[in-house]
């Protein structure tokens, strides 16, 4: 049965959604985003309804207001449960009125409740937030406007019930998005990609420091929106100083000037070159009945690449889960042919079998095994993020954060990104997403080489500013530093900032250790504030501070007497970013007569009875998805021909070699004629080096995913040196025939 989702009338319809218009304004590493949704109620009778919504699981939501007819309500921020409160006495006097919070088990869904709109009314509701934007292994900074909220799975035995969300199919759409975005850095803009039709980028000025770009006409928000945006020279440092509220109180922190500083170290070759040779490589993969049907064979493909890439003498294991979770092995094994053979043989079998997403059990297991002395342990999740115990799990990550580093993947449309950035930030590693038409396998790649990469130690910030000046670090303590990626500090300012001269400057050092060498990056900056910076700074720095107390009273709970609970509101309150402790409210006082006839609550029923669901997108009522398992199809459909680059992967023994065999040739694209006319008399090493430089003739736009591998078959050979100088064989001066086969001269 089709169900359909957001403001329903009488008769089960949907109340027409009119419009939505989304406006972005990307300021060098963060984002404002405006969504305005416009509703009619073309029934005859008042309307109650409940929006649950998706948004960026770092977002900083500061305004919300509603506007009425010719009436504009501008919500407050109010501890959650008086919000609440005035909402319910605000309907029963029959008044108008708007509530918005989080829900208290994932900080990336929202829910907005909408009272007593009147018959033959419009509702126009305008939400803005604030957010970061994550760094993308091309270096491109990735925006994502969500779209879809896939199904929240809850566990046996958790409080409350899992969220149950059905599809609107794109033909029933009944309306489009107008979407804009306006973008801005100190550094030139490339380009811009994204997921959807573009028009073309717009420069507004000769530097090309400033753009803008739209959708192209006729776009159905029917997934996610997601924008890619390249500066030249990326990886510079930045410092942004913002003015304080003119309104606010000095020495407050929407008062004061706060800074964001953009780090990206950037580490020497010779010790990026010395990857690490150990470690245990945990992987738990999602195979639960709630994810996209597009990626199975894709997440298939990428284990099998990770385990062709592992270092011999590391340790492994595979779990997979849904509603209960299985091992390949009972605790992790040495890296070896034999155990990669039969880890593989499992991979191939797994099927979507596993029910629902319940991740947070296999997790206590990971962490309730002992560690091995001198072997590192790094956790890679594969996961749709479709959980309801979002800030359980997190915790559950944090507090095991210093046996481990956390490697985080979200696959398909509508991941929790609180979810997947919360595991990764609290396990000390990187987070992903892959989603649309992505590769799986060359983001997965470069958080395997974060992971081979040395540990970073003894990280520390100090800052050097002028007397008058005092810093307030927001942020928490950085505590992991990959090659090339950034680190975003926000700290506020107190005293006399940019009063004095103009050539007033401060300066930030980052020092850290790698490998034995101590290294450290400075950054100087004007202590000057920009100019009609907004306060978008503020905000995101209010935020980040709520969620490091938020995570403290959770850790805490029962043994404290309420003063950070109490601290979060009063920050909330303050800086108008609402938390888990706080609501924005809206009521309309001014509407006159009370609103006359019985309140319709409009339920939206789901496939299962026990579940009542309300939703909307977070800019829209959108496509919602009933995914099948995250990553392996229930039913195996007919194989397309194997990709030759994973054919040739799949050949590859654990030790790095490869044998010259008649599946080598086909991988190849040869003959067995063709291999046996052109190798050589003593063909030793000769299959591996061939492999090699097939790999570099004909994939080398595919290199991110085959180059650990590469560098583990190169080393075999190095090791092997004797016996291929002995047999004539040399990388750099092999048989002309040999090259002939490939036509690589």
């Amino acid at each position: 049965m089709m169900n359909c989702c957001g403001l329903l009338t009488f008769e089960k319809e949907p109340v027409p959604l009119k419009s939505v218009e989304v406006e972005l304004e990307v300021r060098d590493h963060v984002a404002t985003v405006v969504s305005t949704l416009n509703y009619e109620n073309k029934e005859d009778k008042p309307l109650e309804a409940v929006f649950v919504f998706p948004l960026p699981g770092d977002a900083a939501v500061c305004h919300f207001s509603a506007q009425i007819g010719q009436t504009q309500i501008v919500a407050e921020v109010k501890e959650k449960q008086k919000a609440r409160e005035e909402y319910d006495d605000a309907l029963s006097s029959g008044q108008q009125a708007f509530l918005l919070e989080e829900s208290d088990g994932s900080p990336d869904i929202f829910s907005l409740s909408v009272g007593s709109l009147p018959p033959a009314e419009s509702a126009s509701i305008r939400l803005e937030y604030v957010t970061e934007l994550a760094v993308q292994a091309d270096d491109g900074l990735r925006f994502c406007l969500p779209a879809v909220l896939n199904p929240r799975y809850q566990p046996q035995g958790s409080e409350g019930a899992g969220v149950q969300v059905t599809s609107v199919p794109v033909s029933l759409v009944p309306y489009s998005l107008s979407f804009s975005a306006r973008v801005s850095s100190p550094r030139p803009i490339s380009k811009v990609e994204s997921n959807c039709s573009l028009d073309p980028l717009q420069y507004l000025n000769t530097d090309q420091t400033q753009a803008t770009v739209k959708l192209a006409a006729g776009h159905k928000f029917d997934r996610d929106v997601e924008l890619l945006i390249y500066y030249k020279d990326a990886h510079q440092p930045t410092a942004v100083v913002e003015a304080g509220q003119a309104s606010a109180e000095l020495g407050s922190l929407m008062g004061d000037p706060v800074v964001m500083v953009s780090l990206y170290p950037e580490f020497t070759q010779s010790v990026m070159s010395s990857m690490a040779s150990c470690g245990e490589f945990v992987f738990l993969v999602d195979r639960s009945g709630m994810a996209s049907p597009s990626s199975p064979s894709s997440l298939k493909d990428t284990l099998l690449l990770l385990l062709k890439s592992l270092p011999m003498g590391c340790y492994f294991n595979i779990y997979s889960f849904g509603s209960r979770y299985e091992h390949i092995f009972s605790k992790s094994v040495e890296y070896s042919q034999k155990t990669m053979e039969e880890a593989l043989k499992k991979v191939k079998e797994m099927e979507a079998d596993l029910g629902g997403t319940e991740i947070l059990e296999p997790l206590k297991h990971i962490y309730s095994q002992p560690c091995i002395q001198n072997q590192p342990r790094q956790l890679f999740v594969f996961t749709d993020g479709e959980v309801g115990n979002t800030k359980e799990v997190i915790d559950l990550v944090k507090k095991n954060s210093g046996s481990h580093r956390c490697f985080s993947f979200g696959i398909g449309e509508g991941a929790s990104s609180a979810l997947i950035n919360g595991m990764a930030k609290e396990g000390g590693g990187h987070a992903q997403f892959i989603t649309g038409t992505d590769r799986m396998q060359p983001k997965v790649m470069q958080s395997l080489r974060f992971a081979l990469q040395p540990a970073v130690v003894d990280i520390s910030v100090t800052w050097d500013l002028p007397k008058e000046v005092s810093v307030t670090v927001l942020s928490p303590p950085i505590t992991t530093l990959f090659q090339g990626q950034r680190s975003l500090i926000y700290a506020q300012l107190t005293g006399q900032v940019g009063a004095s001269a103009e050539a007033a400057e401060g300066c930030v050092t980052l020092k850290y250790s790698l490998a034995g060498h101590p290294s450290e990056n400075q950054l100087h900056f004007s202590l000057r504030p920009a100019v009609d910076a907004g306060l978008t700074v503020h905000r995101l720095g209010a935020r980040t501070l709520i969620r490091s107390l938020e995570m403290d009273e959770r850790e805490n709970r029962g043994q404290q007497d309420g003063g950070v609970k109490e601290k979060v509101v009063q920050l909330s309150v303050q800086s108008g970013v609402s938390s888990s402790f706080t609501a924005f409210i809206a009521v309309n006082k001014d509407n006159g007569e009370a609103i006359q006839g019985p309140l319709v609550q409009r339920n939206i029923p789901t496939a299962r009875e026990s579940y009542t669901l309300y939703v909307v997108s977070s800019s829209t009522i959108i496509r919602f998805c009933l995914y099948s398992i995250l990553d392996f199809p229930a039913a195996v459909p007919e194989q397309p021909p194997r990709d030759p680059l994973l054919q040739l992967v799949s050949l590859q023994e654990a030790s790095g070699c490869w044998l010259l065999d008649p599946a080598l040739a086909a991988a190849v694209g040869k003959t067995d004629e063709e291999m046996e006319k052109s190798k050589p008399e003593k063909v030793g090493l000769w299959a591996t080096i061939l492999a090699l430089i097939w790999l570099h003739g004909f994939k080398m736009d595919a290199k991110d995913e085959w180059e650990l591998l590469a560098v583990k078959a190169a080393s075999w050979l190095q090791a092997h040196k004797g016996k291929a100088q002995s047999e004539g064989v040399f990388i750099l001066s092999l048989p002309l025939d040999v090259i002939d086969l490939f036509h690589c001269h």
